[in-house]
């Protein structure tokens, strides 16, 4: 009787791991199939932006002041920042740049303007930490650290870039002398065209960029959960007080996640539940700053336009050499520095208020100062 009652146990145990194999095959088959389309959604988004762009191209530099660096930061910044969201904003100044109303360095300061709006997420979420009743610093800190890191870091990295682009550096050794269609092209024109059809060009735009919004909560879903606060996590803090695992932790979970806001906002509940210590949020953000282009690379793929996949490739760059260097060089000092920046900017509400005033108002000022 016991030998008949193990091979039973056997067998049932057996069948569950046939049934959970068959259940994780068929999420991951149904993951698989809701990337594909959340990819060709994203795709036609982006052509659906150009096709609008183009026709009305004269008028729309005259609405929106793109003629200078300097004003198309503003307005990647300040978009951003209203959107709490940069992927969008990257992805729509690489349609521009497809439809000639932005050259490459116009391109790269808006991609750069979106990158530090991007990061004013996380202080969203730190007040509503604080609104639940937690501690100030626990909530804000995380925030405005990931802000003070990507500002900071942008200081360099936006000079050095244009340096880059205006030297060649990361040019591509291959250009093709004529348009080659990409198979995304081939796929969604016909219904490019459709939509074009029934629709004014200016709508394109419109339409286009609110396809994209959903499309990044898509992939946002559909992309592994990281719940790093539920895990047993008793060595991880031990080991982010190390400068350079924190880093390549921010690079790896921005990469998983596919969304710097996403990664970024973790950071949030990870420091107020004391897992992460505040200082070492900065090379966390570091890293996570440059795999945040992972998904502007395959926006800039999609489109087929080898100037603005080196345009990303520029980003990535720049962002990686400043960082490193602030991590090989100085980081002690810049630790410091932006540890009790953040803490007097957080300790009264005037600072704090003047801070988000000026958060808004620079780029405001670039949009509608900048020099042509």
């Amino acid at each position: 009787m016991k030998r008949t009652s193990r091979i039973r146990w056997t067998d049932e145990g057996l069948l569950r791991r046939v049934d959970l194999r068959r259940v994780d095959l068929r999420r991951l088959g149904l993951r698989l199939a809701g990337f594909a389309a959340a990819l060709l959604l994203f795709a036609l988004a982006l052509f659906l932006i150009r096709e609008g762009v183009v026709p009305i191209g004269g008028r729309l530099s005259q609405v929106l002041p793109f003629d200078s660096p300097a004003r198309a930061l503003g307005f990647g910044w300040l978009s951003a920042s209203v959107l709490l969201s940069g992927s969008p904003v990257a992805a729509t100044a690489l349609s521009f740049h497809d439809a000639g109303i932005l050259d490459p360095s116009q391109t790269f300061a808006m991609i750069a303007g979106s990158r530090l709006g991007a990061a004013f997420i996380v202080l969203v979420v730190g007040f509503i930490h604080l609104l639940r009743g937690r501690h100030r610093m626990l909530s804000l800190g995380a925030g405005l650290l990931s802000l003070l890191v990507t500002q900071t870091t942008y200081l360099f990295v936006l000079p050095l870039g244009w340096l880059i682009l205006s030297r060649d550096w990361l040019a591509p050794s291959w250009i093709p002398t004529a348009h080659v269609a990409s198979p995304f092209e081939l796929l969604l024109d016909p219904i490019v065209a459709l939509i074009k059809a029934d629709l004014p060009p200016w709508s394109l735009i419109v339409v286009g960029f609110l396809l994209l919004l959903p499309t990044f909560r898509v992939f946002d879903r559909l992309l592994p959960e990281l719940h790093l606060e539920q895990s047993r996590a008793s060595g991880l803090n031990r080991l982010l007080y190390r400068p350079e695992v924190s880093f390549l932790l921010g690079a790896l979970v921005t990469t998983l996640t596919f969304s710097v806001s996403v990664s970024l906002s973790l950071l949030v509940p990870l420091s107020a539940r004391g897992y992460i210590r505040q200082e070492n949020i900065i090379p966390y953000v570091m890293g996570a700053n440059i795999t945040t282009f992972d998904d502007t690379l395959i926006a800039a793929a999609l489109l087929g336009n080898p100037t603005g996949l080196t345009i990303v490739l520029v980003q990535m760059v720049s962002v990686a050499v400043v960082s490193l260097a602030i991590l090989l060089l100085g980081y002690r000092f810049y630790q410091r520095l932006l540890v009790r920046l953040a803490s007097a900017i957080g300790a009264r509400r005037v600072s704090l208020a003047v801070y988000l005033v000026a958060m808004f108002l620079l780029p405001l000022i670039l949009l509608f100062g900048g020099a042509p």
